[in-house]
């Protein structure tokens, strides 16, 4: 992995596919599993602060492109003045810079999402079985909440948007009663929609309790 110190708050680093394969990552998973892409980023960062004692305290701004062969990370860290975050970002263009990650990364560390979805909680929820994404449908009637079919790699996927008209907490309890039925994916929509078929796009629990409620 290749290592340039920047300033003192932004360093920049290179990755190759092949590195990252004899890390013990796969060049897809990195872009679809959270869990994975964030091991693999600190893991490098880790590396990345032992040679150059770049402290990864305060909130980071990350900024990632993915090249031909390989990827190429900038990091920046958050100066905290009387209360406040100071961000001294390195201007780049945007072109090759993989929106997802950086979104991913950024919100992992700053704690901070776009305003319009500060309230809106989605989840992709996985199902063993269509029967339980049958029974879940006719127990589950909320005209608030938006709910799409996927069907991927042999699996049934419910993408589930629940908006800011609940509270927090009745977020927490619509969603933990549609998890009595499923499981938290670590898929993203993303990948999903990409490589999977849609089976119903739009208010799928209440079209599924209507076909099958006879």
């Amino acid at each position: 992995m290749e290592i340039e110190r920047i300033n003192d708050t932004t360093i920049k680093f290179y990755i190759t596919y092949s590195d990252i394969e004899r890390r013990g990552f796969d060049k897809e998973e990195i872009w679809y599993s959270r869990e994975r892409g964030e091991e693999l980023f600190f893991e490098m960062m880790n590396e990345v602060s032992d040679q150059e004692k770049f402290e990864m305290n305060g909130p980071l701004w990350v900024q990632v492109h993915a090249l031909e062969k390989g990827l190429e990370v900038i990091v920046t860290r958050g100066q905290m003045n009387d209360g406040s975050v100071k961000l001294e970002i390195p201007l780049e263009e945007e072109e090759g810079v993989d929106k997802n990650i950086v979104d991913m990364l950024d919100q992992q560390f700053t704690g901070e999402e776009s305003e319009d979805k500060e309230n809106t909680l989605s989840v992709v929820v996985g199902f063993d079985d269509f029967e339980d994404v049958i029974s879940l449908s006719t127990r589950f009637d909320e005209q608030d909440v938006h709910t799409s079919l996927y069907h991927f790699e042999g699996t049934y996927y419910l993408f589930v948007t629940i908006n800011d008209l609940f509270t927090d907490e009745e977020q927490d309890n619509l969603l933990s009663r549609v998890l009595e039925y499923g499981y938290e994916s670590d898929i993203t929509i993303h990948r999903i929609q990409e490589y999977g078929k849609t089976i119903l796009d739009e208010s799928a629990l209440q079209t599924i309790r209507t076909q099958f409620s006879a």
